[in-house]
């Protein structure tokens, strides 16, 4: 007989001798003898057997008679006893299965909100960037910026961004203050957000 982990000897040993009663390979009111057990079949310790035969008699396939040994009392328990044992093995894989399972989703939950969080941070990065980003805008003829100066246009006011330099005529005005007049033709380099350049445009030209 082949041992394996999954359970304890004594009872992989009593399982066996249940299948053999259950076969007719033991018969009915036949006798086990512990002794002959112990070396000849399993291999085992007398007191491994003593475990296995109890285990029978526990589930009523046998009776153990006190310096005379066992024997067998029923065939039917002894397939209910196998089928039990069949189904208990069953029913371990299964939620061995189901732990596995478990464990596999609670990574990819875990890889999914590492993901979820990296998108997060590059949206928010993105946002940041985006406000900093210097966009250039040319001040044209007959729009309202022409003439006036950033405080009377209200720039910041109209469209949440802000003018950090102007070029004119190949000349660099920077951080120019609200008192400054743009003229038509400036370059207006201005800090924002990508979706506030319709404003602007509105502004400028």
């Amino acid at each position: 007989m082949k041992y394996t982990e999954k359970k304890p000897v004594y009872e992989q040993i009593a399982y066996d001798l249940a299948m053999k009663i259950a076969t007719g390979e033991i018969a009915v009111g036949g006798k086990i003898s512990g002794r002959s057990l112990t070396g000849a079949q399993y291999g085992v310790s007398s007191e491994t057997i003593r475990k296995a035969l109890k285990t029978l008699a526990d589930a009523e396939i046998l009776t153990i008679r006190n310096n005379s040994g066992a024997y067998v009392d029923s065939r039917e328990k002894a397939a209910a006893y196998v089928e039990q044992q069949k189904t208990g093995e069953s029913l371990l894989a299964l939620k061995m299965q189901l732990k596995v399972l478990v464990d596999e989703r609670d990574q990819l939950n875990e890889k999914i909100n590492t993901v979820m969080d990296q998108i997060l941070e590059m949206e928010e990065r993105f946002q940041r960037n985006d406000q900093l980003r210097p966009f250039e805008f040319t001040v044209k003829t007959g729009s309202l910026a022409g003439g006036r100066t950033i405080g009377e246009l209200a720039f910041r006011q109209k469209t949440g961004a802000t003018i950090i330099a102007i070029r004119r005529e190949g000349t660099i005005i920077p951080s120019p203050g609200s008192e400054e007049m743009l003229k038509t033709d400036d370059v207006l380099f201005v800090a924002g957000n990508v979706e506030k350049i319709g404003a602007i445009l509105n502004l400028v030209g």
